[in-house]
């Protein structure tokens, strides 16, 4: 709302879900890897297995390129593009968290420190000095999934914030420890499916079938912690995200169909992660690789899940997607939602149609498109132009209720019609309204096209 958005004909959301999915699939492996690694050398010291010590030194180089490089780099992926997306958003993380993110940049610091040393010193150490590395190496990641995780469930459930906008109120907010549970088995998880491969490279068939034990038993602890976090996570979400993919009759199917999506592939994960422990000399490249597949479908589905639980919000009962505050609604109905985006007020041409398309900038350009994602100009070849004022005004009355303090359940009956059940409430002028709808109306196919695509 108080900066330009960045349109792209594919949506912004779906693109930061792109970059963000790439890069938590490598940085969880960062985290887990770290343990598995840690975990694989002590074993070896201890049992002097050179087996073990072999896994260890194999994946680390994959931890090295994977944890210091593509990570990074992914994860600087990601700032660019929420940043450019949506940047009121980015700026109240920042402004909120920016002790908390400093901390996160620290540990990051080390872990990139330690796994360099433990890389370049195998062989070159004693045995304690190299172990202790990487242990701290596993810490360090760990530690930066501990503060990271504070902020991300922090956007979903605020709780307490909401009231007293202080950091450890929004921090270990009520899906804080489920979801630091969810993602330690999913580190665990991703850790074990990760290295199965390097432990398949093994050609003496009894260590590699003890190699293959040990990760299927990782690999098997790491799905039930993450379920027990899941269901834990599920339990913890207030009752207006429930309903959305929860209950009899949940409000967003296509949340209904990831939820099954992932539960499958999770059951379907441990599943595998069984024969190996059971059969590990069954244990091939195509199981390896369903596997693997299995723990990004699940994990892909859940943050699908996670973000798609915050419509319409980018920061739940505080910010919504277009970047318009709860606590501002009442005054931007009565100066205008044109008075605070000023950028998109440029350029209306003093017309209502270049009013409108100035208020369609500011409030509904940060998730629709006019020809791509989420198409403005398909929405309106399935809507009338007369239930327009309808769809508006009901939107509106959403506004109201978030001013009056009244809990919003579900969608408003208009916007159905939309097949869209959560929008973000509409905020503005009568005059911006009705300029919306006069430019609304001019995105309207002419009837004899809607029929021939039809």
């Amino acid at each position: 709302m108080d900066y330009p958005y960045w349109n792209l004909p594919i949506g912004g959301g779906v693109l930061i879900g792109i970059v963000a999915i790439a890069h938590v699939l490598v940085s969880h492996f960062a985290v887990g890897g770290g343990i598995a690694i840690a975990i694989a050398e002590t074993l070896a010291v201890r049992r002097r297995d050179p087996s073990l010590r072999a896994l260890a030194k194999r994946t680390s180089l994959v931890l090295i390129l994977v944890s210091t490089v593509f990570g990074a780099i992914s994860g600087v992926g990601i700032w660019f593009t929420i940043g450019l997306v949506n940047p009121a958003a980015t700026s109240a993380l920042i402004r909120t968290y920016v002790w908390g993110w400093a901390a996160e940049w620290a540990f990051f610091i080390l872990e990139v420190a330690t796994a360099l040393a433990y890389f370049a010193t195998w062989g070159k150490v004693r045995p304690r000095t190299h172990l202790l590395l990487i242990w701290l190496y596993a810490f360090a990641a760990y530690m930066s999934l501990v503060i990271i995780q504070g902020i991300i469930a922090f956007m979903l459930t605020p709780g307490r914030w909401v009231e007293t906008h202080t950091f450890a109120d929004g921090f270990f907010n009520p899906t804080y420890l489920p979801g630091l549970a969810l993602r330690t088995g999913i580190c665990l998880f991703l850790a074990g499916a990760y290295m199965m491969f390097v432990a398949l490279r093994e050609k003496d068939p009894a260590a590699r079938s003890r190699l293959v034990r040990l990760l299927a038993a990782l690999q098997i602890i790491g799905v039930l912690v993450a379920y027990g976090g899941y269901r834990w996570w599920e339990g913890a979400l207030p009752g207006a995200i429930r309903v959305l993919f929860l209950g009899a009759s949940p409000l967003l199917p296509a949340l209904v169909s990831t939820r099954h999506l992932l539960m499958g592939s999770l059951a379907a994960y441990l599943a595998l992660a069984l024969l190996a422990l059971v059969v590990p000399r069954a244990q091939r490249w195509p199981a390896a690789v369903l596997a693997l597949l299995a723990a990004f479908a699940f994990f892909g589905g859940y943050e699908r899940l996670r973000e798609g639980a915050r419509k319409p919000f980018v920061i739940r009962d505080h910010m919504f997607s277009n970047g318009i505050l709860v606590s501002e609604i009442a005054s931007l109905n009565e100066r205008g939602v044109l008075s605070k985006a000023a950028w998109a007020a440029r350029g209306t041409e003093g017309t209502a149609l270049g009013q409108g398309r100035a208020v369609f900038r500011a409030q509904c350009a940060s998730c629709h498109t006019l020809g791509g994602y989420l198409s403005m100009r398909k929405i309106m070849g399935r809507v009338d132009a007369d239930i327009l004022p309808g769809i508006l005004g009901a939107m509106r009355d959403d506004g109201a209720k978030f001013v009056s303090g009244e809990a919003l359940d579900g969608g408003h009956a208009a916007t159905e019609k939309l097949n869209y059940p959560l929008m973000p409430p509409l905020v503005g002028t009568d005059e911006e309204v009705e300029a919306l709808i006069t430019y609304l109306a001019s995105l309207k196919p002419p009837a004899a096209e809607v029929t021939h695509g039809q």
